[in-house]
């Protein structure tokens, strides 16, 4: 049996450790997490789950961030205790927070990651969307969380705008 919570501030450190642990030294230094250095992530889908005795096992973090005029949502990172690896955790946070999003009137997802991975949950590689260097574009994957939600989406992934924080609906 596992407990489901949005992250809280008190759950910051715990977070931050299982990141450590889960990722190799230097993680803060890739791309991604200069675009969320000042950005305060999308509470409501930020997910801790904790098991019976309220250890944590997993979390997962959102990141609002701009394609041009385009808003959206940058998942990760998302991790899971070595010791809970292969239970599923990962995919249900990962389908819980997406469902999430999509009920918030979010209209597209992106991450960087792998593709034979993040492709069972049907994120596929962004043609027209480029994040800052260092990144492998093969790993830049989206998700529609609306119909066509990335449809004339295009640019390079900058930081979200102060104004970012609410979805912005797909056309």
């Amino acid at each position: 049996m596992f407990h489901l919570a949005e992250e809280t501030p008190e759950d910051w450190w715990e977070v931050e450790a299982l990141l450590d642990l889960c990722f190799a030294p230097g993680r803060e230094a890739l791309s991604s997490y200069r675009l969320r250095d000042g950005v305060a992530p999308v509470g409501p889908l930020c997910l801790t789950l904790r098991d019976e005795a309220g250890i944590l096992a997993a979390a997962i973090r959102f990141w609002p961030v701009q394609i041009g005029p385009d808003a959206a949502l940058l998942l990760g990172p998302v991790a899971v205790h070595p010791t809970r690896q292969g239970e599923g955790l990962g995919a249900f946070l990962i389908h819980e927070s997406l469902a999430r999003a999509r009920a918030l009137g979010w209209a597209r997802v992106m991450l960087v990651g792998d593709a034979p991975y993040y492709g069972r949950f049907g994120f596929q590689k962004l043609q027209y969307v480029t994040m800052p260097p260092p990144t492998n574009p093969d790993r830049v994957l989206g998700f529609d969380l609306s119909m066509h939600g990335w449809r004339g989406v295009a640019g390079q992934v900058t930081k979200a705008l102060p104004t970012t924080g609410a979805p912005d609906q797909a056309s």
